[in-house]
């Protein structure tokens, strides 16, 4: 996952680093609660750093940090003491700082002294806002220079900036506080075995208005606007228990993490849709946010509807090199802030993405299976059909039946599928391949586009395209097995070059081939066993790149690293063809890995064997909390459990393979339609309560997309054979 212009990398966060999110907001401090602008700190505010700086001192003196805990994804108890000046080891003074992040940030300080005496204490906040665009802050190439005045009134500071035309503001109120234009200060007095407390509240103001109720708890009940929306979110999603009480606790982070990751479109407030990660990508994106939805489908179908609904109102509409906008092509990222088409070539919306418009296609084949209402799928399939035109015109622009990428100018990404980074597509001797590139796995998501597609039109009585579409599939599946195979080493070529060339290098790429039955039957088990292999299999999941490969590096983005969400594909895929043992051990590699960052997977970590290294090396700029990192152990369960549905066709279907170590599984509040569903899972036996009318229970795995275009295809072909003249039956 990348930005725009970010085939560089992000500076190191720094060591113990904490990061809050909600919605599009979010902050990253170091461990003591401080923010410090030499690093890629800040809070930051539709895409805009409103605070760069947010440093503590008491007596002078920086605040020794005890612990750092993140209560939920938005809110963190930071712990510290007061060093003393005379040398002794223990300090009897014990800083709190509670944070929430919303649509600014609240801090509720308190200093608790456990000494027998009062103690003087000067407690002093210097501050600091550049409005950095969050590019500049990711990349360390902070370059505009905003033209910054600064007022006192009473009990609020006010930043203001301007750069040209535009205009930012932050404001911070601190009742009770000595306030300079550098700093809020508190002269206090701390009784023995007493506490002393206050609250500071940062604000953005837009225009030279101030969202002066971000923060207001208006129920009585000490609940703010975070914990109410989590509340409607937790009591929305499924009530989970497992026998394993490590999963457990993962798959409950996850449903966190998800939560917080969730932001409006501000056209569509009742529209939620799945941000990327924080921190450097709290926005939506095509490719990952289409991913993390489908994934997400179990626990909240919306989420996948509201992300399709976004998307095509996006939709491409002309041919733009700059932002390689091209008609019917689904974007790559969006931005919120106005002064982020500095990052973006001049614009907010950025489609330099080969991936996401057959997704697209995809994702909304699977929402049309959980039952919301055929209008507003119907409303959708036109640009489902220009998503397809885009696949036949320019995403093949040679005209070969693949699908290609080459950036449209020096300014995009070089790569344009999920392995984005400048070089993370190359042959097996390290060689860069050269585009235009067809990526293998992007046959697979144009495969499953024409067959969801395909369904959707028998499903709806349209036979003519249902059928041209099926017949694409088809001959894009003879000709993807015989171009990109490998036979002498038994694997599929990463890519096609510009050259027509096969990529040659064994990566983790075929393994979502796997996952929408592209692959040959007869070719799966040599797939099977080299993605199993020791040089693919690190102990905690498949890596990207083999380490018998030229360009393999285990620290690296994308040569090498292991990728929670890639993993979570690739044990799917193992799974629709029988490969059950080799999907359990990629699952529990990766739930175990989870262990070691408290219940949370980050966006990637590094491909270390665990023979080498006991525990997952952190990759250092990997995005925690990451939406489809935070979907996978949805994602792996849910595979595991081979739950799957499809209203308009009256089932719900069930045929769990889970490992003994995971123990019995409940579930209470499932979405299922209009109603909601129990699923209990005990001695690996299946059952569902509470199932609306008209639906059954199936043991066994829901019939695929690819199986039901193929009766339908049969049952066209025998028709056409039975209604020529001569035959039997006419």
């Amino acid at each position: 996952m990348a930005g725009w212009n970010a085939d560089t990398a992000a500076g190191p966060l720094g060591a113990g680093t904490v990061t809050l999110v909600e919605g599009s907001s979010f902050c990253i401090s170091l461990p003591n609660g401080d923010i410090n602008a030499e690093h890629p700190h800040g809070l930051f505010v539709q895409d805009a750093r409103i605070l760069s700086g947010w440093s503590l001192t008491a007596n002078g003196q920086l605040v020794e940090p005890l612990a750092a805990e993140t209560k939920e994804p938005y809110r963190a108890l930071f712990v510290g003491r007061v060093p003393r000046s005379d040398g002794y080891a223990d300090s009897p003074l014990i800083v709190e700082r509670l944070r929430e992040v919303g649509a600014g940030l609240q801090e509720q300080i308190t200093v608790r002294n456990y000494s027998l005496e009062p103690a003087e204490c000067l407690i002093s906040l210097r501050i600091e806002a550049d409005f950095a665009d969050l590019f500049e802050v990711k990349e360390a190439r902070i370059q505009r220079r905003w033209n910054e005045t600064r007022k006192v009134d009473r009990d609020a500071l006010t930043i203001r900036a301007a750069w040209q035309e535009i205009r930012k503001g932050t404001v911070v109120q601190a009742p009770g506080a000595n306030i300079t234009p550098e700093a809020l200060t508190y002269q206090v007095t701390v009784p023995p075995h007493g506490h002393w407390s206050t609250i500071v509240t940062v604000l953005p103001s837009i225009e030279g208005a101030v969202s002066a109720s971000a923060f207001v708890h208006p129920g009585g009940d000490g609940l703010s606007p975070r914990d109410r929306r989590r509340q409607d979110w937790v009591a929305k999603i499924p009530v989970l228990h497992i026998g394993n009480r490590s999963i457990e606790r993962t798959l409950r982070r996850s449903y966190d993490d998800l939560g917080a990751l969730r932001i409006e479109d501000p056209n569509h407030p009742d529209r939620v849709v799945v941000a990327a990660g924080a921190p450097w990508f709290m926005t939506l994106f095509g490719r990952d946010s289409l991913w993390a939805s489908q994934m997400a489908l179990p626990v909240d179908p919306s989420l996948a509807l509201g992300t399709l609904q976004t998307l095509a109102d996006h939709q491409g509409t002309v041919v733009n090199p700059m932002t390689e906008e091209e008609p019917g092509k689904i974007l790559h990222e969006v931005r919120l802030d106005v002064s982020s088409a500095l990052s973006l070539g001049g614009k907010s919306t950025y489609y330099g993405s080969v991936d996401a418009t057959p997704l697209f296609v995809d994702v909304l084949g699977s929402v049309s299976r959980w039952g919301f209402a055929k209008d507003t799928i119907t409303a959708l399939l036109p640009h489902a059909d220009r998503a397809l035109d885009w696949i036949r015109d320019y995403g093949d622009k040679d005209g070969d039946g693949f699908v290609e990428y080459q950036r449209l100018n020096d300014q995009g990404l070089i790569n344009q599928g999920w392995k984005d980074s400048w070089d993370g597509i190359n042959f097996a001797d390290g060689t860069l391949a050269e585009p235009p590139i067809a990526l293998c796995e992007v046959q697979g998501y144009v495969y499953a586009a024409y067959t969801a597609r395909a369904w959707m039109a028998y499903d709806d009585g349209d036979t003519e395209l249902a059928n041209e579409l099926s017949d694409r599939a088809e001959q894009l599946k003879k000709r993807f097995n015989e171009e990109f195979w490998i036979p002498e080493r038994g694997y599929y070529a990463i890519a096609l070059d510009g050259k027509k060339r096969q990529v040659d290098a064994c990566a983790s790429n075929m393994g979502h081939c796997l996952v929408y039955g592209l692959v040959d039957e007869d070719k799966a088990p040599q797939v099977a066993e080299r993605l199993m292999s020791p040089e693919m299999f690190s102990g905690w999941g498949v890596r990207t790149l083999a380490s018998d490969m030229g360009a393999y590096n285990p620290a690296s983005y994308h040569n090498g690293s292991v990728w929670p969400h890639d993993n979570a594909i690739v044990a799917a895929g193992l799974l629709r063809y029988g490969f059950v043992a080799e999907a359990q051990r990629i699952a529990t590699g990766m739930l175990e890995a989870a262990e070691y960052s408290d219940g949370r997977l980050p966006e990637l970590f590094c491909g270390f064997g665990r023979d080498q290294l006991a525990a997952p090396v952190p990759y250092p700029t990997a995005c925690s909390p990451q939406a489809w990192a935070a979907t996978t152990p949805i994602q792996l369960v849910t595979s595991l459990m081979r739950y799957d549905t499809h209203v308009s066709r009256g089932g719900v279907w069930l045929d769990p393979v889970l490992p003994e170590s995971y123990g019995d599984l409940h579930i209470t509040n499932a979405p299922l339609g209009s109603g909601r569903i129990t699923i209990d899972i005990a001695n690996s036996v299946p059952s569902v309560q509470g199932l609306p009318e008209g639906m059954k229970f199936h043991r066994g795995y829901r019939p695929w997309m690819t199986e039901l275009v193929e009766q339908a295809d049969r049952r066209r072909k025998e028709l056409t054979v039975q209604e020529k003249p001569g035959s039997a039956t006419t």
